[in-house]
């Protein structure tokens, strides 16, 4: 591969497990489906070393056309079969938000921000000369100087309301410290640029892999994204050539729909200037948020009548045998519905809670780049995220933690940091760096805004774990407007969404809290969700 065109450390991709031959027992897959002899072994599909060479060819080629074929009709779900399991290392947490995690087939174990500490030099750079990298460089040193800075500041504070909620602990105990550290960087992470490098396992099946490798040069991060996608694409042939027979070149960047849109507005692809539109889109998002973390914008109109009919069709009865309130509380009331109870999410595995899936709402969003990236691993709750390099604005647009308010000194620290983050990343621009390449400094602060729908289904296990008070500050903040708002329109349905404390105190599971050491020092089992209250 030639050497890419940026200057920190190449990605690292390794291959660290695969499934045994996947290409041969893929096609294997498709010929059992109309097999009337049983199932057809991965042998038979690719012939084996005792055969004669001409045999053994002419086996192969009718494979390799068998696999072409499927793969053009788009009968594609052969190759999702075989899984692919890739360690990551060296790829920043912006290529993560805005690929690896953009879309629901995927599984990924990532390094925690929220309870590892980030240390210095560790960081995506592009490919900027002079003083443009000079002043790059010297932008994630403020950053990272300040995240260090922050988190000392905030020590105090954590500690403070810490112990209000358990007065009956021991400041000394270096257990609970450990617990204050983690809330204190968990908190000044948001100061930290987007370039900052992560690691992490990262599953996909092949036909992801696939897919990976024809949208690779994509918007926001091109670069990055196809030099990690080439590098799986060669761990993939080097564990099985065979795939090389359906691989598709990228789809150029050109070519993109989101590139073609741009073009003409801006006269090249990654603009010096501001795109125009970006704070009238700011102004008119924000306003129709009406205050709110996430606002509802639409939901079906019938979505108790929904829930209520098919359970009733689950079960074969008529509305005269069972009303709609009895059929609601039925499927979620977790003192009727056990499987609503379980550590193991059940819902889409069990007849009754499928009923679920029917009732559907759409919110309007904002989050900081820290906590969207932590909403998008629901995968099952999907929504339409931005091209954030045309969001890059001139003026300062992020979130402020409620911690960080809480101290002068560090609302200050906080403050000034984003205007000299934002002034560097105009600054670059001006001097002909590209948006892409400038959107690396943003902070995780920066504000994501998007539009999200969720069936009740996936929205069910999403706010059973997100209203914990453990969960993420701006998670938590979004889902609570949620629940509220699904309060006022659906009451019989809102009224059972609750955190994972509430589920199980209904179910009767004990200890009502499943968390352990990790608990929050409140029963809010015991509350209901419009007098939720976190200081932690």
């Amino acid at each position: 591969m030639k050497t890419p065109s940026f200057l920190s450390p190449e990605p690292e991709v390794i291959l660290v497990n695969s499934f045994y031959r996947p290409f041969d027992f893929a096609i294997a897959s498709a010929r059992t489906c109309y097999s009337s002899r049983g199932i057809i072994s991965p042998e038979e599909v690719a012939g084996d070393e005792l055969q004669e060479p001409e045999e053994k060819k002419s086996i192969i080629e009718k494979r390799n056309r068998l696999a072409r074929d499927i793969y053009r009709a788009g009968h594609h779900t052969v190759y999702q079969h075989a899984h692919f399991q890739f360690a990551l290392n060296k790829i920043s947490r912006h290529f993560v938000w805005s690929f690896l995690h953009s879309h629901p087939f995927y599984n990924s174990e990532q390094v925690s921000q929220r309870y590892v500490e980030v240390k210095p030099g560790s960081y995506f750079i592009p490919a900027l000369k002079g003083d443009s990298l000079g002043r790059y460089e010297d932008t994630i040193r403020l950053q990272m100087e300040a995240y260090r800075r922050l988190t000392e500041m905030l020590l105090p504070v954590v500690e403070s309301e810490y112990f209000k909620i358990f007065p009956g602990r021991s400041q000394e105990n270096r257990k609970w410290r450990r617990g204050i550290h983690r809330k204190a960087i968990e908190i000044a992470r948001y100061l930290l640029p987007v370039a900052t490098f992560t690691y992490m396992y990262h599953t996909i099946n092949g036909i992801t892999l696939l897919r990976y490798h024809r949208v690779c040069e994509q918007l926001d991060a091109p670069v990055e994204q196809k030099v990690v996608v080439q590098k799986m694409r060669d761990e993939l042939l080097r564990a099985d050539p065979s795939y090389q027979e359906i691989l598709q070149e990228p789809i150029p960047l050109e070519e993109t729909p989101e590139y073609r849109f741009f073009q003409p507005l801006t006269g090249c692809l990654w603009p010096a200037t501001a795109y125009p539109h970006q704070k009238a889109f700011r102004e008119e998002f924000d306003a129709s948020l009406k205050g709110k973390v996430s606002r509802l914008v639409s939901y079906k109109p019938e979505n108790e009548i929904l829930l209520a009919r098919a359970v009733r069709e689950v079960l074969g009865l008529p509305s005269s045998a069972m009303s709609d309130d009895e059929a609601i509380r039925l499927v979620m009331d977790p003192s009727q519905n056990r499987y609503l109870g379980e550590s193991l999410n059940l819902t889409s595995m069990t007849k009754l809670s499928r009923a679920m899936v029917h009732p559907s709402w759409t919110f309007r969003k904002k989050l900081s780049h820290t906590a969207d990236s932590q909403d998008q691993r629901h995968r099952m709750t999907p929504a339409s995220r931005p091209l954030l390099s045309f969001h890059l604005s001139e003026e300062p647009d992020y979130i402020t933690p409620d911690l960080i308010l809480k101290r002068d000194e560090a609302r200050v620290l906080y403050q000034e940091t984003m205007e000299r983050v934002w002034e560097a990343i105009l600054s670059l621009r001006k001097r002909g760096v590209g948006v892409a390449e400038a959107s690396y400094l943003l902070p995780n602060a920066v504000s994501i805004r998007f539009t999200e729908t969720a069936d009740l289904l996936n929205l069910w296990h999403k706010h059973t774990l997100r209203l914990c008070y453990n969960a993420q500050e701006e998670i938590w903040r979004a889902s609570l407007n949620e629940v509220l708002q699904i309060q006022e329109v659906n009451p019989r349905i809102g009224r059972y969404l609750l955190p994972p404390c509430g589920v199980r105190q209904l179910a009767g599971v004990r200890p009502f809290c499943p968390e352990g050491e990790r608990y929050c020092g409140i029963p809010v089992w015991k509350l209901e969700p419009a007098s939720y209250q976190r200081s932690l």
